[in-house]
Parts: C-alpha cells; structure tokens; sequence
C-alpha cells in the first residue's frame, strides 16, 4: 500500500513559476516509476512527466524546457518544477507512483495550479 501526499499547487500569474512536491509512503517498492498528471475541467487525464527511481524522464511535448521533473529517492518524494507557465497549464494536477515489477499503480488526490493573470 502506498500513500501519496502532493503539495505546492496555487494560484501564479503567466511567466511565473511553481513547484510541486509528491511525497510517497507505505510499501514502496525501490523499482518504480513517479510522476505528474494534469487533468483540466472536462478534459481526460494526461501525462505531464514521469521519473524512473532509475533517473529516466519523460515529458509531454506541451511542457519540455519548461517543466522539470526530479525525484529524491531516500525522501521518496518527487517534484515538479514548473517555469514559464502559461493559462494552458491550469489544471488538477495528481501525482503517480507505479511498482514497475508487481504492476501496482498508486494516484495522490490532487492539487490545483491555476495560471491566471
């Protein structure tokens, strides 16, 4: 069982900057990959980008050179640096843990950027 526990959504103008930060606890397994999902109203789920425990980064094409996504294994917390941010990146966004070997994924409940001037 895995806990995921998000932080440091907010209210920030265009061009500004924001970082999220997604601590995980429970049972967790050393092989795994964490990540950021954005959801906007009537929209589905999306990726916005992952990490590997292994350091391996995937983004969505919309945020690359804008967003950066880390991890700190030995606090098993994941973070998302969000600069340049535009009206566009206004969603929920929820973080992801998944156990790579036994398959089990994990959502966080959520935390609300709005980029708005």
């Amino acid at each position: 069982q895995v806990q995921l526990v998000e932080s440091g959504g907010g209210l920030v103008q265009p061009g500004g900057s924001l970082r999220l930060s997604c601590a995980a606890s429970g049972s967790i397994s050393s092989i795994n990959v964490m990540g950021w999902y954005q959801q906007a109203p009537g929209k589905e789920r999306e990726l916005v980008a992952t990490i590997r425990s292994g350091g391996v980064t995937n983004y969505a094409d919309s945020v690359k050179g804008r967003f950066t996504i880390s991890r700190d294994n030995a606090k098993n917390t994941v973070y998302l640096q969000m600069n340049s941010l535009k009206p566009e990146d206004t969603a929920v966004y929820y973080c992801n843990y998944r156990a790579v070997l036994a398959g089990y994924a994990y959502w966080g409940q959520g935390t609300q950027v709005t980029v708005s001037s």
